[in-house]
Parts: structure tokens; C-alpha cells; sequence
């Protein structure tokens, strides 16, 4: 088997393994017990390789990258919530069940279908013999000349080459913990003295919002980006009307499809956390975040808003955030949009009634991080925008709930799919850019950006991992400051604008606003 969904095809079947060859070798000189034993123990490692590698094309298509047999096992539970959100309950513990059969006879049959296959090669070893010998030296004939079917090489080693590939996983995570332990240790700010830390946004209302899976993809693939381009040049027009200017550049992603807190964090802490254990050791570390250089300064009042958080989220002593909104102190009283607990539009006017309409105490500004989820997949039912004087409790969002797409429908559908992905980002920038037109005063500085690109079924198997970002203020001095970056004028930046990592980010920021850098060696 391919451990991508797109590598399928019948003349991936059409190979001679060479693992099969030298199996039957092996079985035809065993007695009887040990030859059980060891076709039993084949077949069990051969139906959990076969469930290794369906798990490496679930992972490529949804987050482009292979299944970690260390890391990854805690995501099934958020991919679990996600289902239940998506599908409802009933479908989800369906498709759990279904899910644990399938790997038990995965392991089970493979087994039996070995026991039975070894007893036969000794029932006729004769024929079994002379059929291992012709195969093996097909086997090399066909490896020596590279013949091949459809482009496939006929000789096949895949499984004992997805086993390598496995131990290499393996150890380069065992030695990648070790390493990132002392890279997250070397911080660049990290003995900067408040005083120090961005003086050039002293007063200034400053605002951090993460738009999910806002990537390239939305704004330069041709079934979404005609819609969200023109909504894009559109809200820029509408903001310079209201005194606001953009500047827009691209940023590379620690992530891709899901995972949304290692774009976040990567952002925050100008460290690549492209895996759950580099994400777990700076959550424990003192490397400085950018939500928290504001909060060293003394100056700033930190807050954050995050509608999908719905349990306990240790983080907010990382992200220096003095105060969480989660799902639940929002008083939404509206229905949930698949996995997405409530609209954008709703989470942004309780921001400002709760916390951006209330000036700070003892004359401090306000730095926020908002993390917005209308354009999580499945992308259905998506919200509407409805007047902000109506908003209310969000109850006037069952109706447009309603009347919505049925999940199922959409996440079997790659084209519809592609076209409510888009529809989900054109809502969420509008959301953000109509309530900062609304309430965004002469010192907003607003950066906005996405933390991922939809998954490889949107996207496409060979997207990029870029997403936008973007700086809005009505202050002429704050776009001034970045001037040199090369960044593009507006929401919509060019295709050839700079692109860095997400991890540089960090720096490159407090150094533009009159950080001064020194630097913790570990």
C-alpha cells in the first residue's frame, strides 16, 4: 500500500514484495510449531504495517505529514470531538466502532490468512519450492532491469521500507526532544527588561487574531479565491474609508489542515513547534511569548478571547494573558456551527462589550488575542453577518443554522467542500474588518493572520503551508515602522510578497517596534 491516498491504484498491487519471497523461504525450512508461530507473528505485524500506513494516509491528507507512532495518539480524541461536533454523536460512536473492528480483524486475519498459507507451502513443498525460486529470481531480474507497470516498479520492497521509515520517525523523535530542549532555552528577548520590550505601541490598542485555516490556498486557488479576493479588496476599501491603511505578507506555517495551537504558538514564541512534544516543552518553559512581552512591560493589560476552548487551558500562564474568555463565559446562547461553538461576528461584539469597550485600569493599554472558528471544517452550516445591534444572546443564528448545509453532505463532497471553505474565510474577515470599522479607534493596531491551510482535500496535495498575515492601524507611524519589510499595500497580498516562517515572526516584530534584544543563552 502508498501511504498517500492519491498513490492508490491497481498497479500498486501488480508488484512481486520481496518480504513475500523470502517469507516463504523461511516458512518451507521451519518445522511445524516454530513455522506456526512465526507465520502467526507475520501476519499480526503485517495487519498492524497495513494499519501504520492507512494512518499515514489519513495524517497526509489531513495534515500533510505521516502518522508519529510516539506523538500522535492523543490527537484521535480531538479527532473524535471532531466528529461528534461535525456528524453528531450517533454517527461518531458508528464510526468508532467500525474503526476498532476493522483494526481487530486487520490483525486477526492476516494471521489466520498466514497459518494457513504456511501449512500449505508445507503440504506441497515440492511446488512451494520451485514457485519461491522462480519468484525470487524474477524478483531480481525485474529489480535489476527496473521494469516497471504504469510507472511502478514490479519488484517491491514496501513494507520492509515503511519499517525503516518507521524507526527513522521513531528516532528522530526521541533526538529531536533532546535537541528542541535547548533550542526552546535560547531566547533572543528573553533577559530584555520590560522597559525594553516594543516601545513604539506604548497607548496603543493592540490586537493579535488567529483566523483558522486562513491559508494561501483561500486567496490564489481558483474556486476560492475569486470570492474571498473580492472580499479582501472590498473591506480594504471599506477601512480606508474609515481612516485604516494594511500592509500583508505571507508567513509559513508550523502546521497544516489542524493543529491549530502549534501555528499559534510558533507565532508567539519565535520557535518552530511543528509536533506535540515541542509544543509541550515551551508551554512549560520561560521563553518569552509576544502576547507576554506586552504584559512584562507593565504597561498593558492582557486578555484573550477564545471561543473554542471548552475545557481547562493551562496555557494562559505561557501566553502572559491575564484574563481568558473561553466558549462558556461569552454567554452564547445561539446554536453551535459543527465544531465551531459560535459565530465570529458573535464572539467579536463580546469582546467589545466585555472587554474593549472598558478602558483598563491606572491609565494601562490593552493587548488581546482572539482566536476565531467559523472556518473550521466541515465548513457547514457557515454563519451570516446579521446586524450588530441584533446579535443579542446569539439566538438569531438558529434560523441560519437551519437553513444551513448538513455537514455530511459537504465533507463528502471535495468540490462543495473547496467552495464553503472559501464562503467560511469571506465571513471571517468580514466579521473582523466590519467590527474593527466599527469600533476600531485612532490607536487599533490590528495583526491578523491564519494559523494553517485547510486540509490537502481543499487545499490540494501539493499546497504550501503559507498563510497571510496582516497589519491595520489608522496611526500612519505603526505601517511606517514595517515599511521595510516589502510587505504588500491592503488586505491581499501580492503572490510574490516575502515570504518567512511563522517562527520568525516573533522578532522580526519586537525589533520593528523598538525592542532591544538581549538575549538568554540556556
Amino acid at each position: 500500500m502508498p501511504d498517500r491516498v492519491v498513490g492508490l491504484g491497481p498497479a500498486k498491487f501488480l508488484r512481486i514484495p520481496a518480504e513475500a519471497v523470502v517469507g516463504a523461504a523461511v516458512l518451507l525450512a521451519l518445522p511445524r510449531r516454530p513455522r506456526v508461530v512465526l507465520a502467526a507473528v507475520s501476519g499480526v505485524a503485517l495487519g498492524a504495517m497495513t494499519v501504520l500506513n492507512m494512518l499515514d494516509m489519513g495524517f497526509n491528507q489531513y495534515l500533510g505529514r505521516s502518522f508519529n507512532v510516539i506523538l500522535d495518539w492523543e490527537l484521535f480524541g480531538d479527532a473524535e470531538s471532531y466528529l461528534e461536533d461535525s456528524l453528531g454523536r450517533t454517527t461518531t460512536l458508528a464510526a468508532v466502532a467500525g474503526v476498532i473492528v476493522a483494526v481487530l480483524l486487520l490483525l486477526v486475519l492476516p494471521a489466520l490468512a498466514m497459518v494457513r498459507l504456511a501449512n500449505l507451502l508445507a503440504r506441497h513443498s515440492g511446488a512451494a519450492t520451485r514457485g519461491t525460486l522462480i519468484a525470487g529470481v524474477v524478483w531480481i531480474t525485474c529489480s535489476s532491469l527496473g521494469l516497471e507497470v504504469a510507472g511502478v516498479p514490479l519488484a517491491a520492497d514496501r513494507t520492509a521500507t515503511a519499517l525503516k521509515a518507521q524507526a527513522r520517525r521513531v528516532s528522530a523523535t526521541l533526538r529531536d526532544e533532546a535537541e528542541f530542549r535547548k533550542v526552546a532555552r535560547v531566547d533572543a528577548f528573553g533577559n530584555t527588561p520590560g522597559s525594553q520590550l516594543v516601545p513604539d505601541l506604548r497607548g496603543k490598542d493592540m490586537i493579535f487574531t488567529f483566523i483558522e485555516s486562513y491559508g494561501r490556498s483561500a486567496i490564489e486557488d481558483p474556486v476560492m479565491a475569486p470570492g474571498v479576493d473580492a472580499t479582501l479588496d472590498a473591506r480594504t476599501k471599506a477601512l480606508d474609508k474609515a481612516g485604516f491603511h494594511a500592509k500583508s505578507g505571507w508567513l509559513t506555517s508550523a502546521t497544516y489542515g489542524g493543529s491549530s495551537w502549534l501555528g499559534h504558538s510558533t507565532t508567539m514564541s519565535g520557535l518552530w513547534i511543528s509536533n506535540q512534544q515541542r509544543y509541550r516543552t515551551v508551554m512549560a518553559s520561560d521563553h518569552l511569548s509576544l502576547t507576554e512581552a506586552f504584559e512584562k512591560t507593565g504597561s498593558f493589560d492582557t486578555v484573550g478571547v477564545m471561543p473554542g476552548v471548552q475545557k481547562g487551558w493551562p496555557e494562559q500562564k505561557w501566553y502572559g494573558l491575564d484574563k481568558v474568555y473561553n466558549a462558556f463565559r461569552l454567554g452564547y446562547r445561539g446554536p453551535k456551527f459543527s465544531w465551531s461553538t459560535m459565530p465570529d461576528q458573535y464572539a467579536l461584539q463580546q469582546y467589545q462589550e466585555r472587554v474593549h469597550s472598558k478602558r483598563p485600569a491606572d491609565g494601562r493599554s490593552r493587548m488581546s488575542l482572539l482566536i476565531l472558528t467559523s472556518s473550521h471544517q466541515p465548513w457547514a452550516p457557515i454563519p451570516k453577518m446579521v446586524g450588530w445591534d441584533r446579535l443579542g444572546d446569539g439566538s438569531v443564528f438558529k434560523g441560519i443554522e437551519a437553513a444551513g448545509n448538513d455537514p455530511a453532505d459537504v465533507i463528502a463532497d471535495t468540490t462543495r467542500s473547496r467552495e464553503e471553505y472559501g464562503k467560511s474565510v469571506q465571513y471571517s474577515v468580514t466579521a473582523l474588518t466590519q467590527w474593527l470599522e466599527r469600533y476600531g479607534t485612532k490607536d487599533t493596531v490590528l495583526v491578523f493572520l491564519g494559523d494553517h491551510q485547510p486540509i490537502a482535500r481543499v487545499s490540494g496535495n501539493h499546497a504550501s503551508r503559507d498563510v497571510p498575515v496582516s497589519i491595520v492601524a489608522k496611526d500612519p507611524k505603526v505601517l511606517d515602522k514595517v515599511a521595510d519589510w516589502g510587505w504588500t499595500d491592503g488586505l491581499r497580498p501580492a503572490h510574490d510578497a516575502p515570504v518567512w516562517k511563522m517562527s520568525s515572526f516573533r522578532d522580526r516584530f519586537l525589533r520593528a517596534y523598538g525592542s532591544t534584544p538581549h538575549p538568554r543563552k540556556g
